[in-house]
């Protein structure tokens, strides 16, 4: 258990922010929803200095057009009145995001509320914002580990008996699939598109 122990904290090195890169996708494009996320940040400041230039890098450039004659209609509209800002600032907003999604094949479905964004996406813009990214891969890591070692503990127990009986037997292959998906899905996370023999050989060179 000690070897196995030290094995996964070798392993915990190189997967400290698996668990984050395993749910990035869908958390990192409800983030890009937000009224307080960076997208919609970045459109305040430039509605308010008058500068399209902050958000162009949230979109591609075949895009930027659409974007500068958006911000511009914008401009035009704050100058009415409070209501007119109001709505100019939304349109804006929501089509900057609209077409950032559209940038990264996702589909837009509406602005979300302030204070929406997943607790560990507010660490990972807090540990940017602080210059410092330990305490994230810290927090992360520790969450990788339990999730190996109680996915572990259970198919460890399960083999025990897993000729006892044709019952035994499945409950012991269904924890060893989920303990062994588990790992794989951590590794292919920290990985990207290595193959199989690439991952573990990399691992085996962080012990």
């Amino acid at each position: 258990m000690n070897s196995l122990n030290n094995g996964i904290k070798g392993f915990l090195t190189v997967a400290s922010f698996a668990l984050a890169l395993l749910i990035a996708p869908q958390i990192a494009q409800a983030h890009c929803d937000t009224l307080d996320g960076p997208v919609v940040s970045d459109a305040r400041t430039a509605l308010a200095d008058g500068d399209v230039t902050p958000v162009l890098k949230w979109v591609k450039a075949e895009d930027e057009p659409e974007i500068r004659k958006a911000f511009e209609k914008t401009l035009s509209v704050r100058k009415l009145d409070a209501g007119a800002r109001d709505l100019a600032d939304t349109y804006f907003f929501e089509t900057l995001v609209r077409v950032h999604r559209a940038g990264e094949g996702a589909p837009y479905t509406g602005l979300k509320a302030a204070g929406a964004v997943e607790p560990v996406i507010a660490k990972a813009d807090l540990a940017l914002e602080q210059g410092n990214g330990a305490e994230l891969a810290k927090t992360i890591a520790a969450h990788v580990e339990k999730g190996i070692l109680e996915r572990f503990g259970h198919a460890n127990e399960t083999k025990k008996h897993a000729n006892d009986s044709v019952d035994a037997g499945r409950e012991h292959v269904e924890a060893y699939v989920t303990y062994v998906h588990y790992v794989e899905g951590i590794v292919k996370a920290v990985h990207g598109g290595a193959h199989h023999g690439e991952q573990a050989a990399s691992i085996d060179h962080q012990h």
